[in-house]
């Protein structure tokens, strides 16, 4: 398996949200809707991607924004424009001292058909499906992909027809904006002169990447990095020194992280027991499980599962 199928391998999301703007004239649109992965598409005219941290880049026609984070962006047709328009959690959107945009089966959309105005799509990906933490990391805040380096799967004409509320939209709209993602970061990564991460990197050695592979095909297996070297041909000693030098951390850490990670997702899923989460993911019980997650993301499983704040 190549390192982008890895990286993507399983990436879902339930519940796509897209927004379609026409928009003319001067204008600006402020984006809080606190997903953790977006995608902006400039079907017609021309946009500036403005994220909270600095660093506004023009969109032209055809051109793929990707935005990671959750943090507030703007995208308007000057950089110094103040917001006249918001989208909110849910894709809700308002104007500015207005009235909510309607929202009918994922799609919000506001501003008449003009001939000349500004077309402008936003996915709202909830990536509520696999593991994204390494996705999430190995991306920008920001990562514009041109129209000539990338192509964009979903036409105007093919977008149209899937907004129109007939049965079995949303699975259309979570397949469409899936689609559009990988679409868009494939160009990403391969383009000339991308910087991959290293474990990305470490996909393509012949002994680190297949342990990598072995680690991530089964987390509940009881590995040890005898068994892992093995398995991949060499001693111990160098599957470690290499596994370290070309991940960024050794064997044991990295599948504690990917186990915790595993963890997260799987104490969303309805019936899900802490001890069966637990057993899935290769702790020894669930109090095993609760001592790691609180230590590595400040909150116990329970109230990750609840989607409370941390306990005391």
């Amino acid at each position: 398996m190549d390192p982008l199928t890895d990286l993507l391998n399983g990436i879902r999301t339930t519940g796509a949200i897209f927004n379609q703007s026409t928009l003319s004239g001067a204008w600006a649109v402020r984006f809080e809707d606190g997903s953790p992965l977006a995608l902006a598409v400039l079907v017609r005219g021309a946009a500036w991607v403005i994220p909270s941290a600095g660093g506004a880049m023009r969109l032209g026609p055809g051109d793929v924004a990707v935005l990671r984070g959750g943090a507030p962006y703007v995208i308007a047709d000057d950089p110094a424009k103040e917001p006249d328009a918001v989208v909110r959690s849910g894709g809700r959107c308002a104007r500015v001292g207005g009235q909510d945009a309607s929202i009918t089966q994922g799609v919000a959309s506001w501003g008449p058909p003009e001939s000349g105005g500004t077309v402008l799509v936003n996915g709202l990906y909830s990536v509520d499906g696999g593991r994204p933490g390494r996705l999430l990391a190995a991306l920008p805040p920001l990562a514009v992909v041109p129209a000539g380096q990338g192509i964009c799967p979903v036409s105007s004409a093919a977008f149209e027809d899937v907004i129109r509320p007939e049965p079995g939209q949303q699975v259309l709209l979570d397949r469409m904006l899936d689609l559009m993602l990988i679409t868009a970061l494939r160009a990403w990564f391969t383009r000339p002169g991308a910087q991959a991460p290293a474990w990305y990197r470490a996909h393509s050695d012949p002994v680190v990447g297949s342990a990598l592979r072995l680690l991530e095909a089964d987390l509940g297996h009881p590995w040890t990095v005898e068994a892992l070297a093995a398995k991949t041909g060499v001693s111990r000693a160098a599957l470690a020194r290499r596994f370290t030098a070309l991940v960024g951390q050794p064997p044991m850490s990295y599948l504690r992280e990917q186990r915790l990670a595993e963890a997260a997702h799987l104490l969303r899923e309805p019936g899900n027991t802490i001890a069966a989460v637990a057993g899935r993911v290769g702790f020894s019980s669930a109090f095993a499980l609760s001592a790691a997650f609180k230590k590595a993301h400040g909150v116990s499983p329970r109230n990750h599962r609840a989607g409370t704040a941390p306990s005391d």
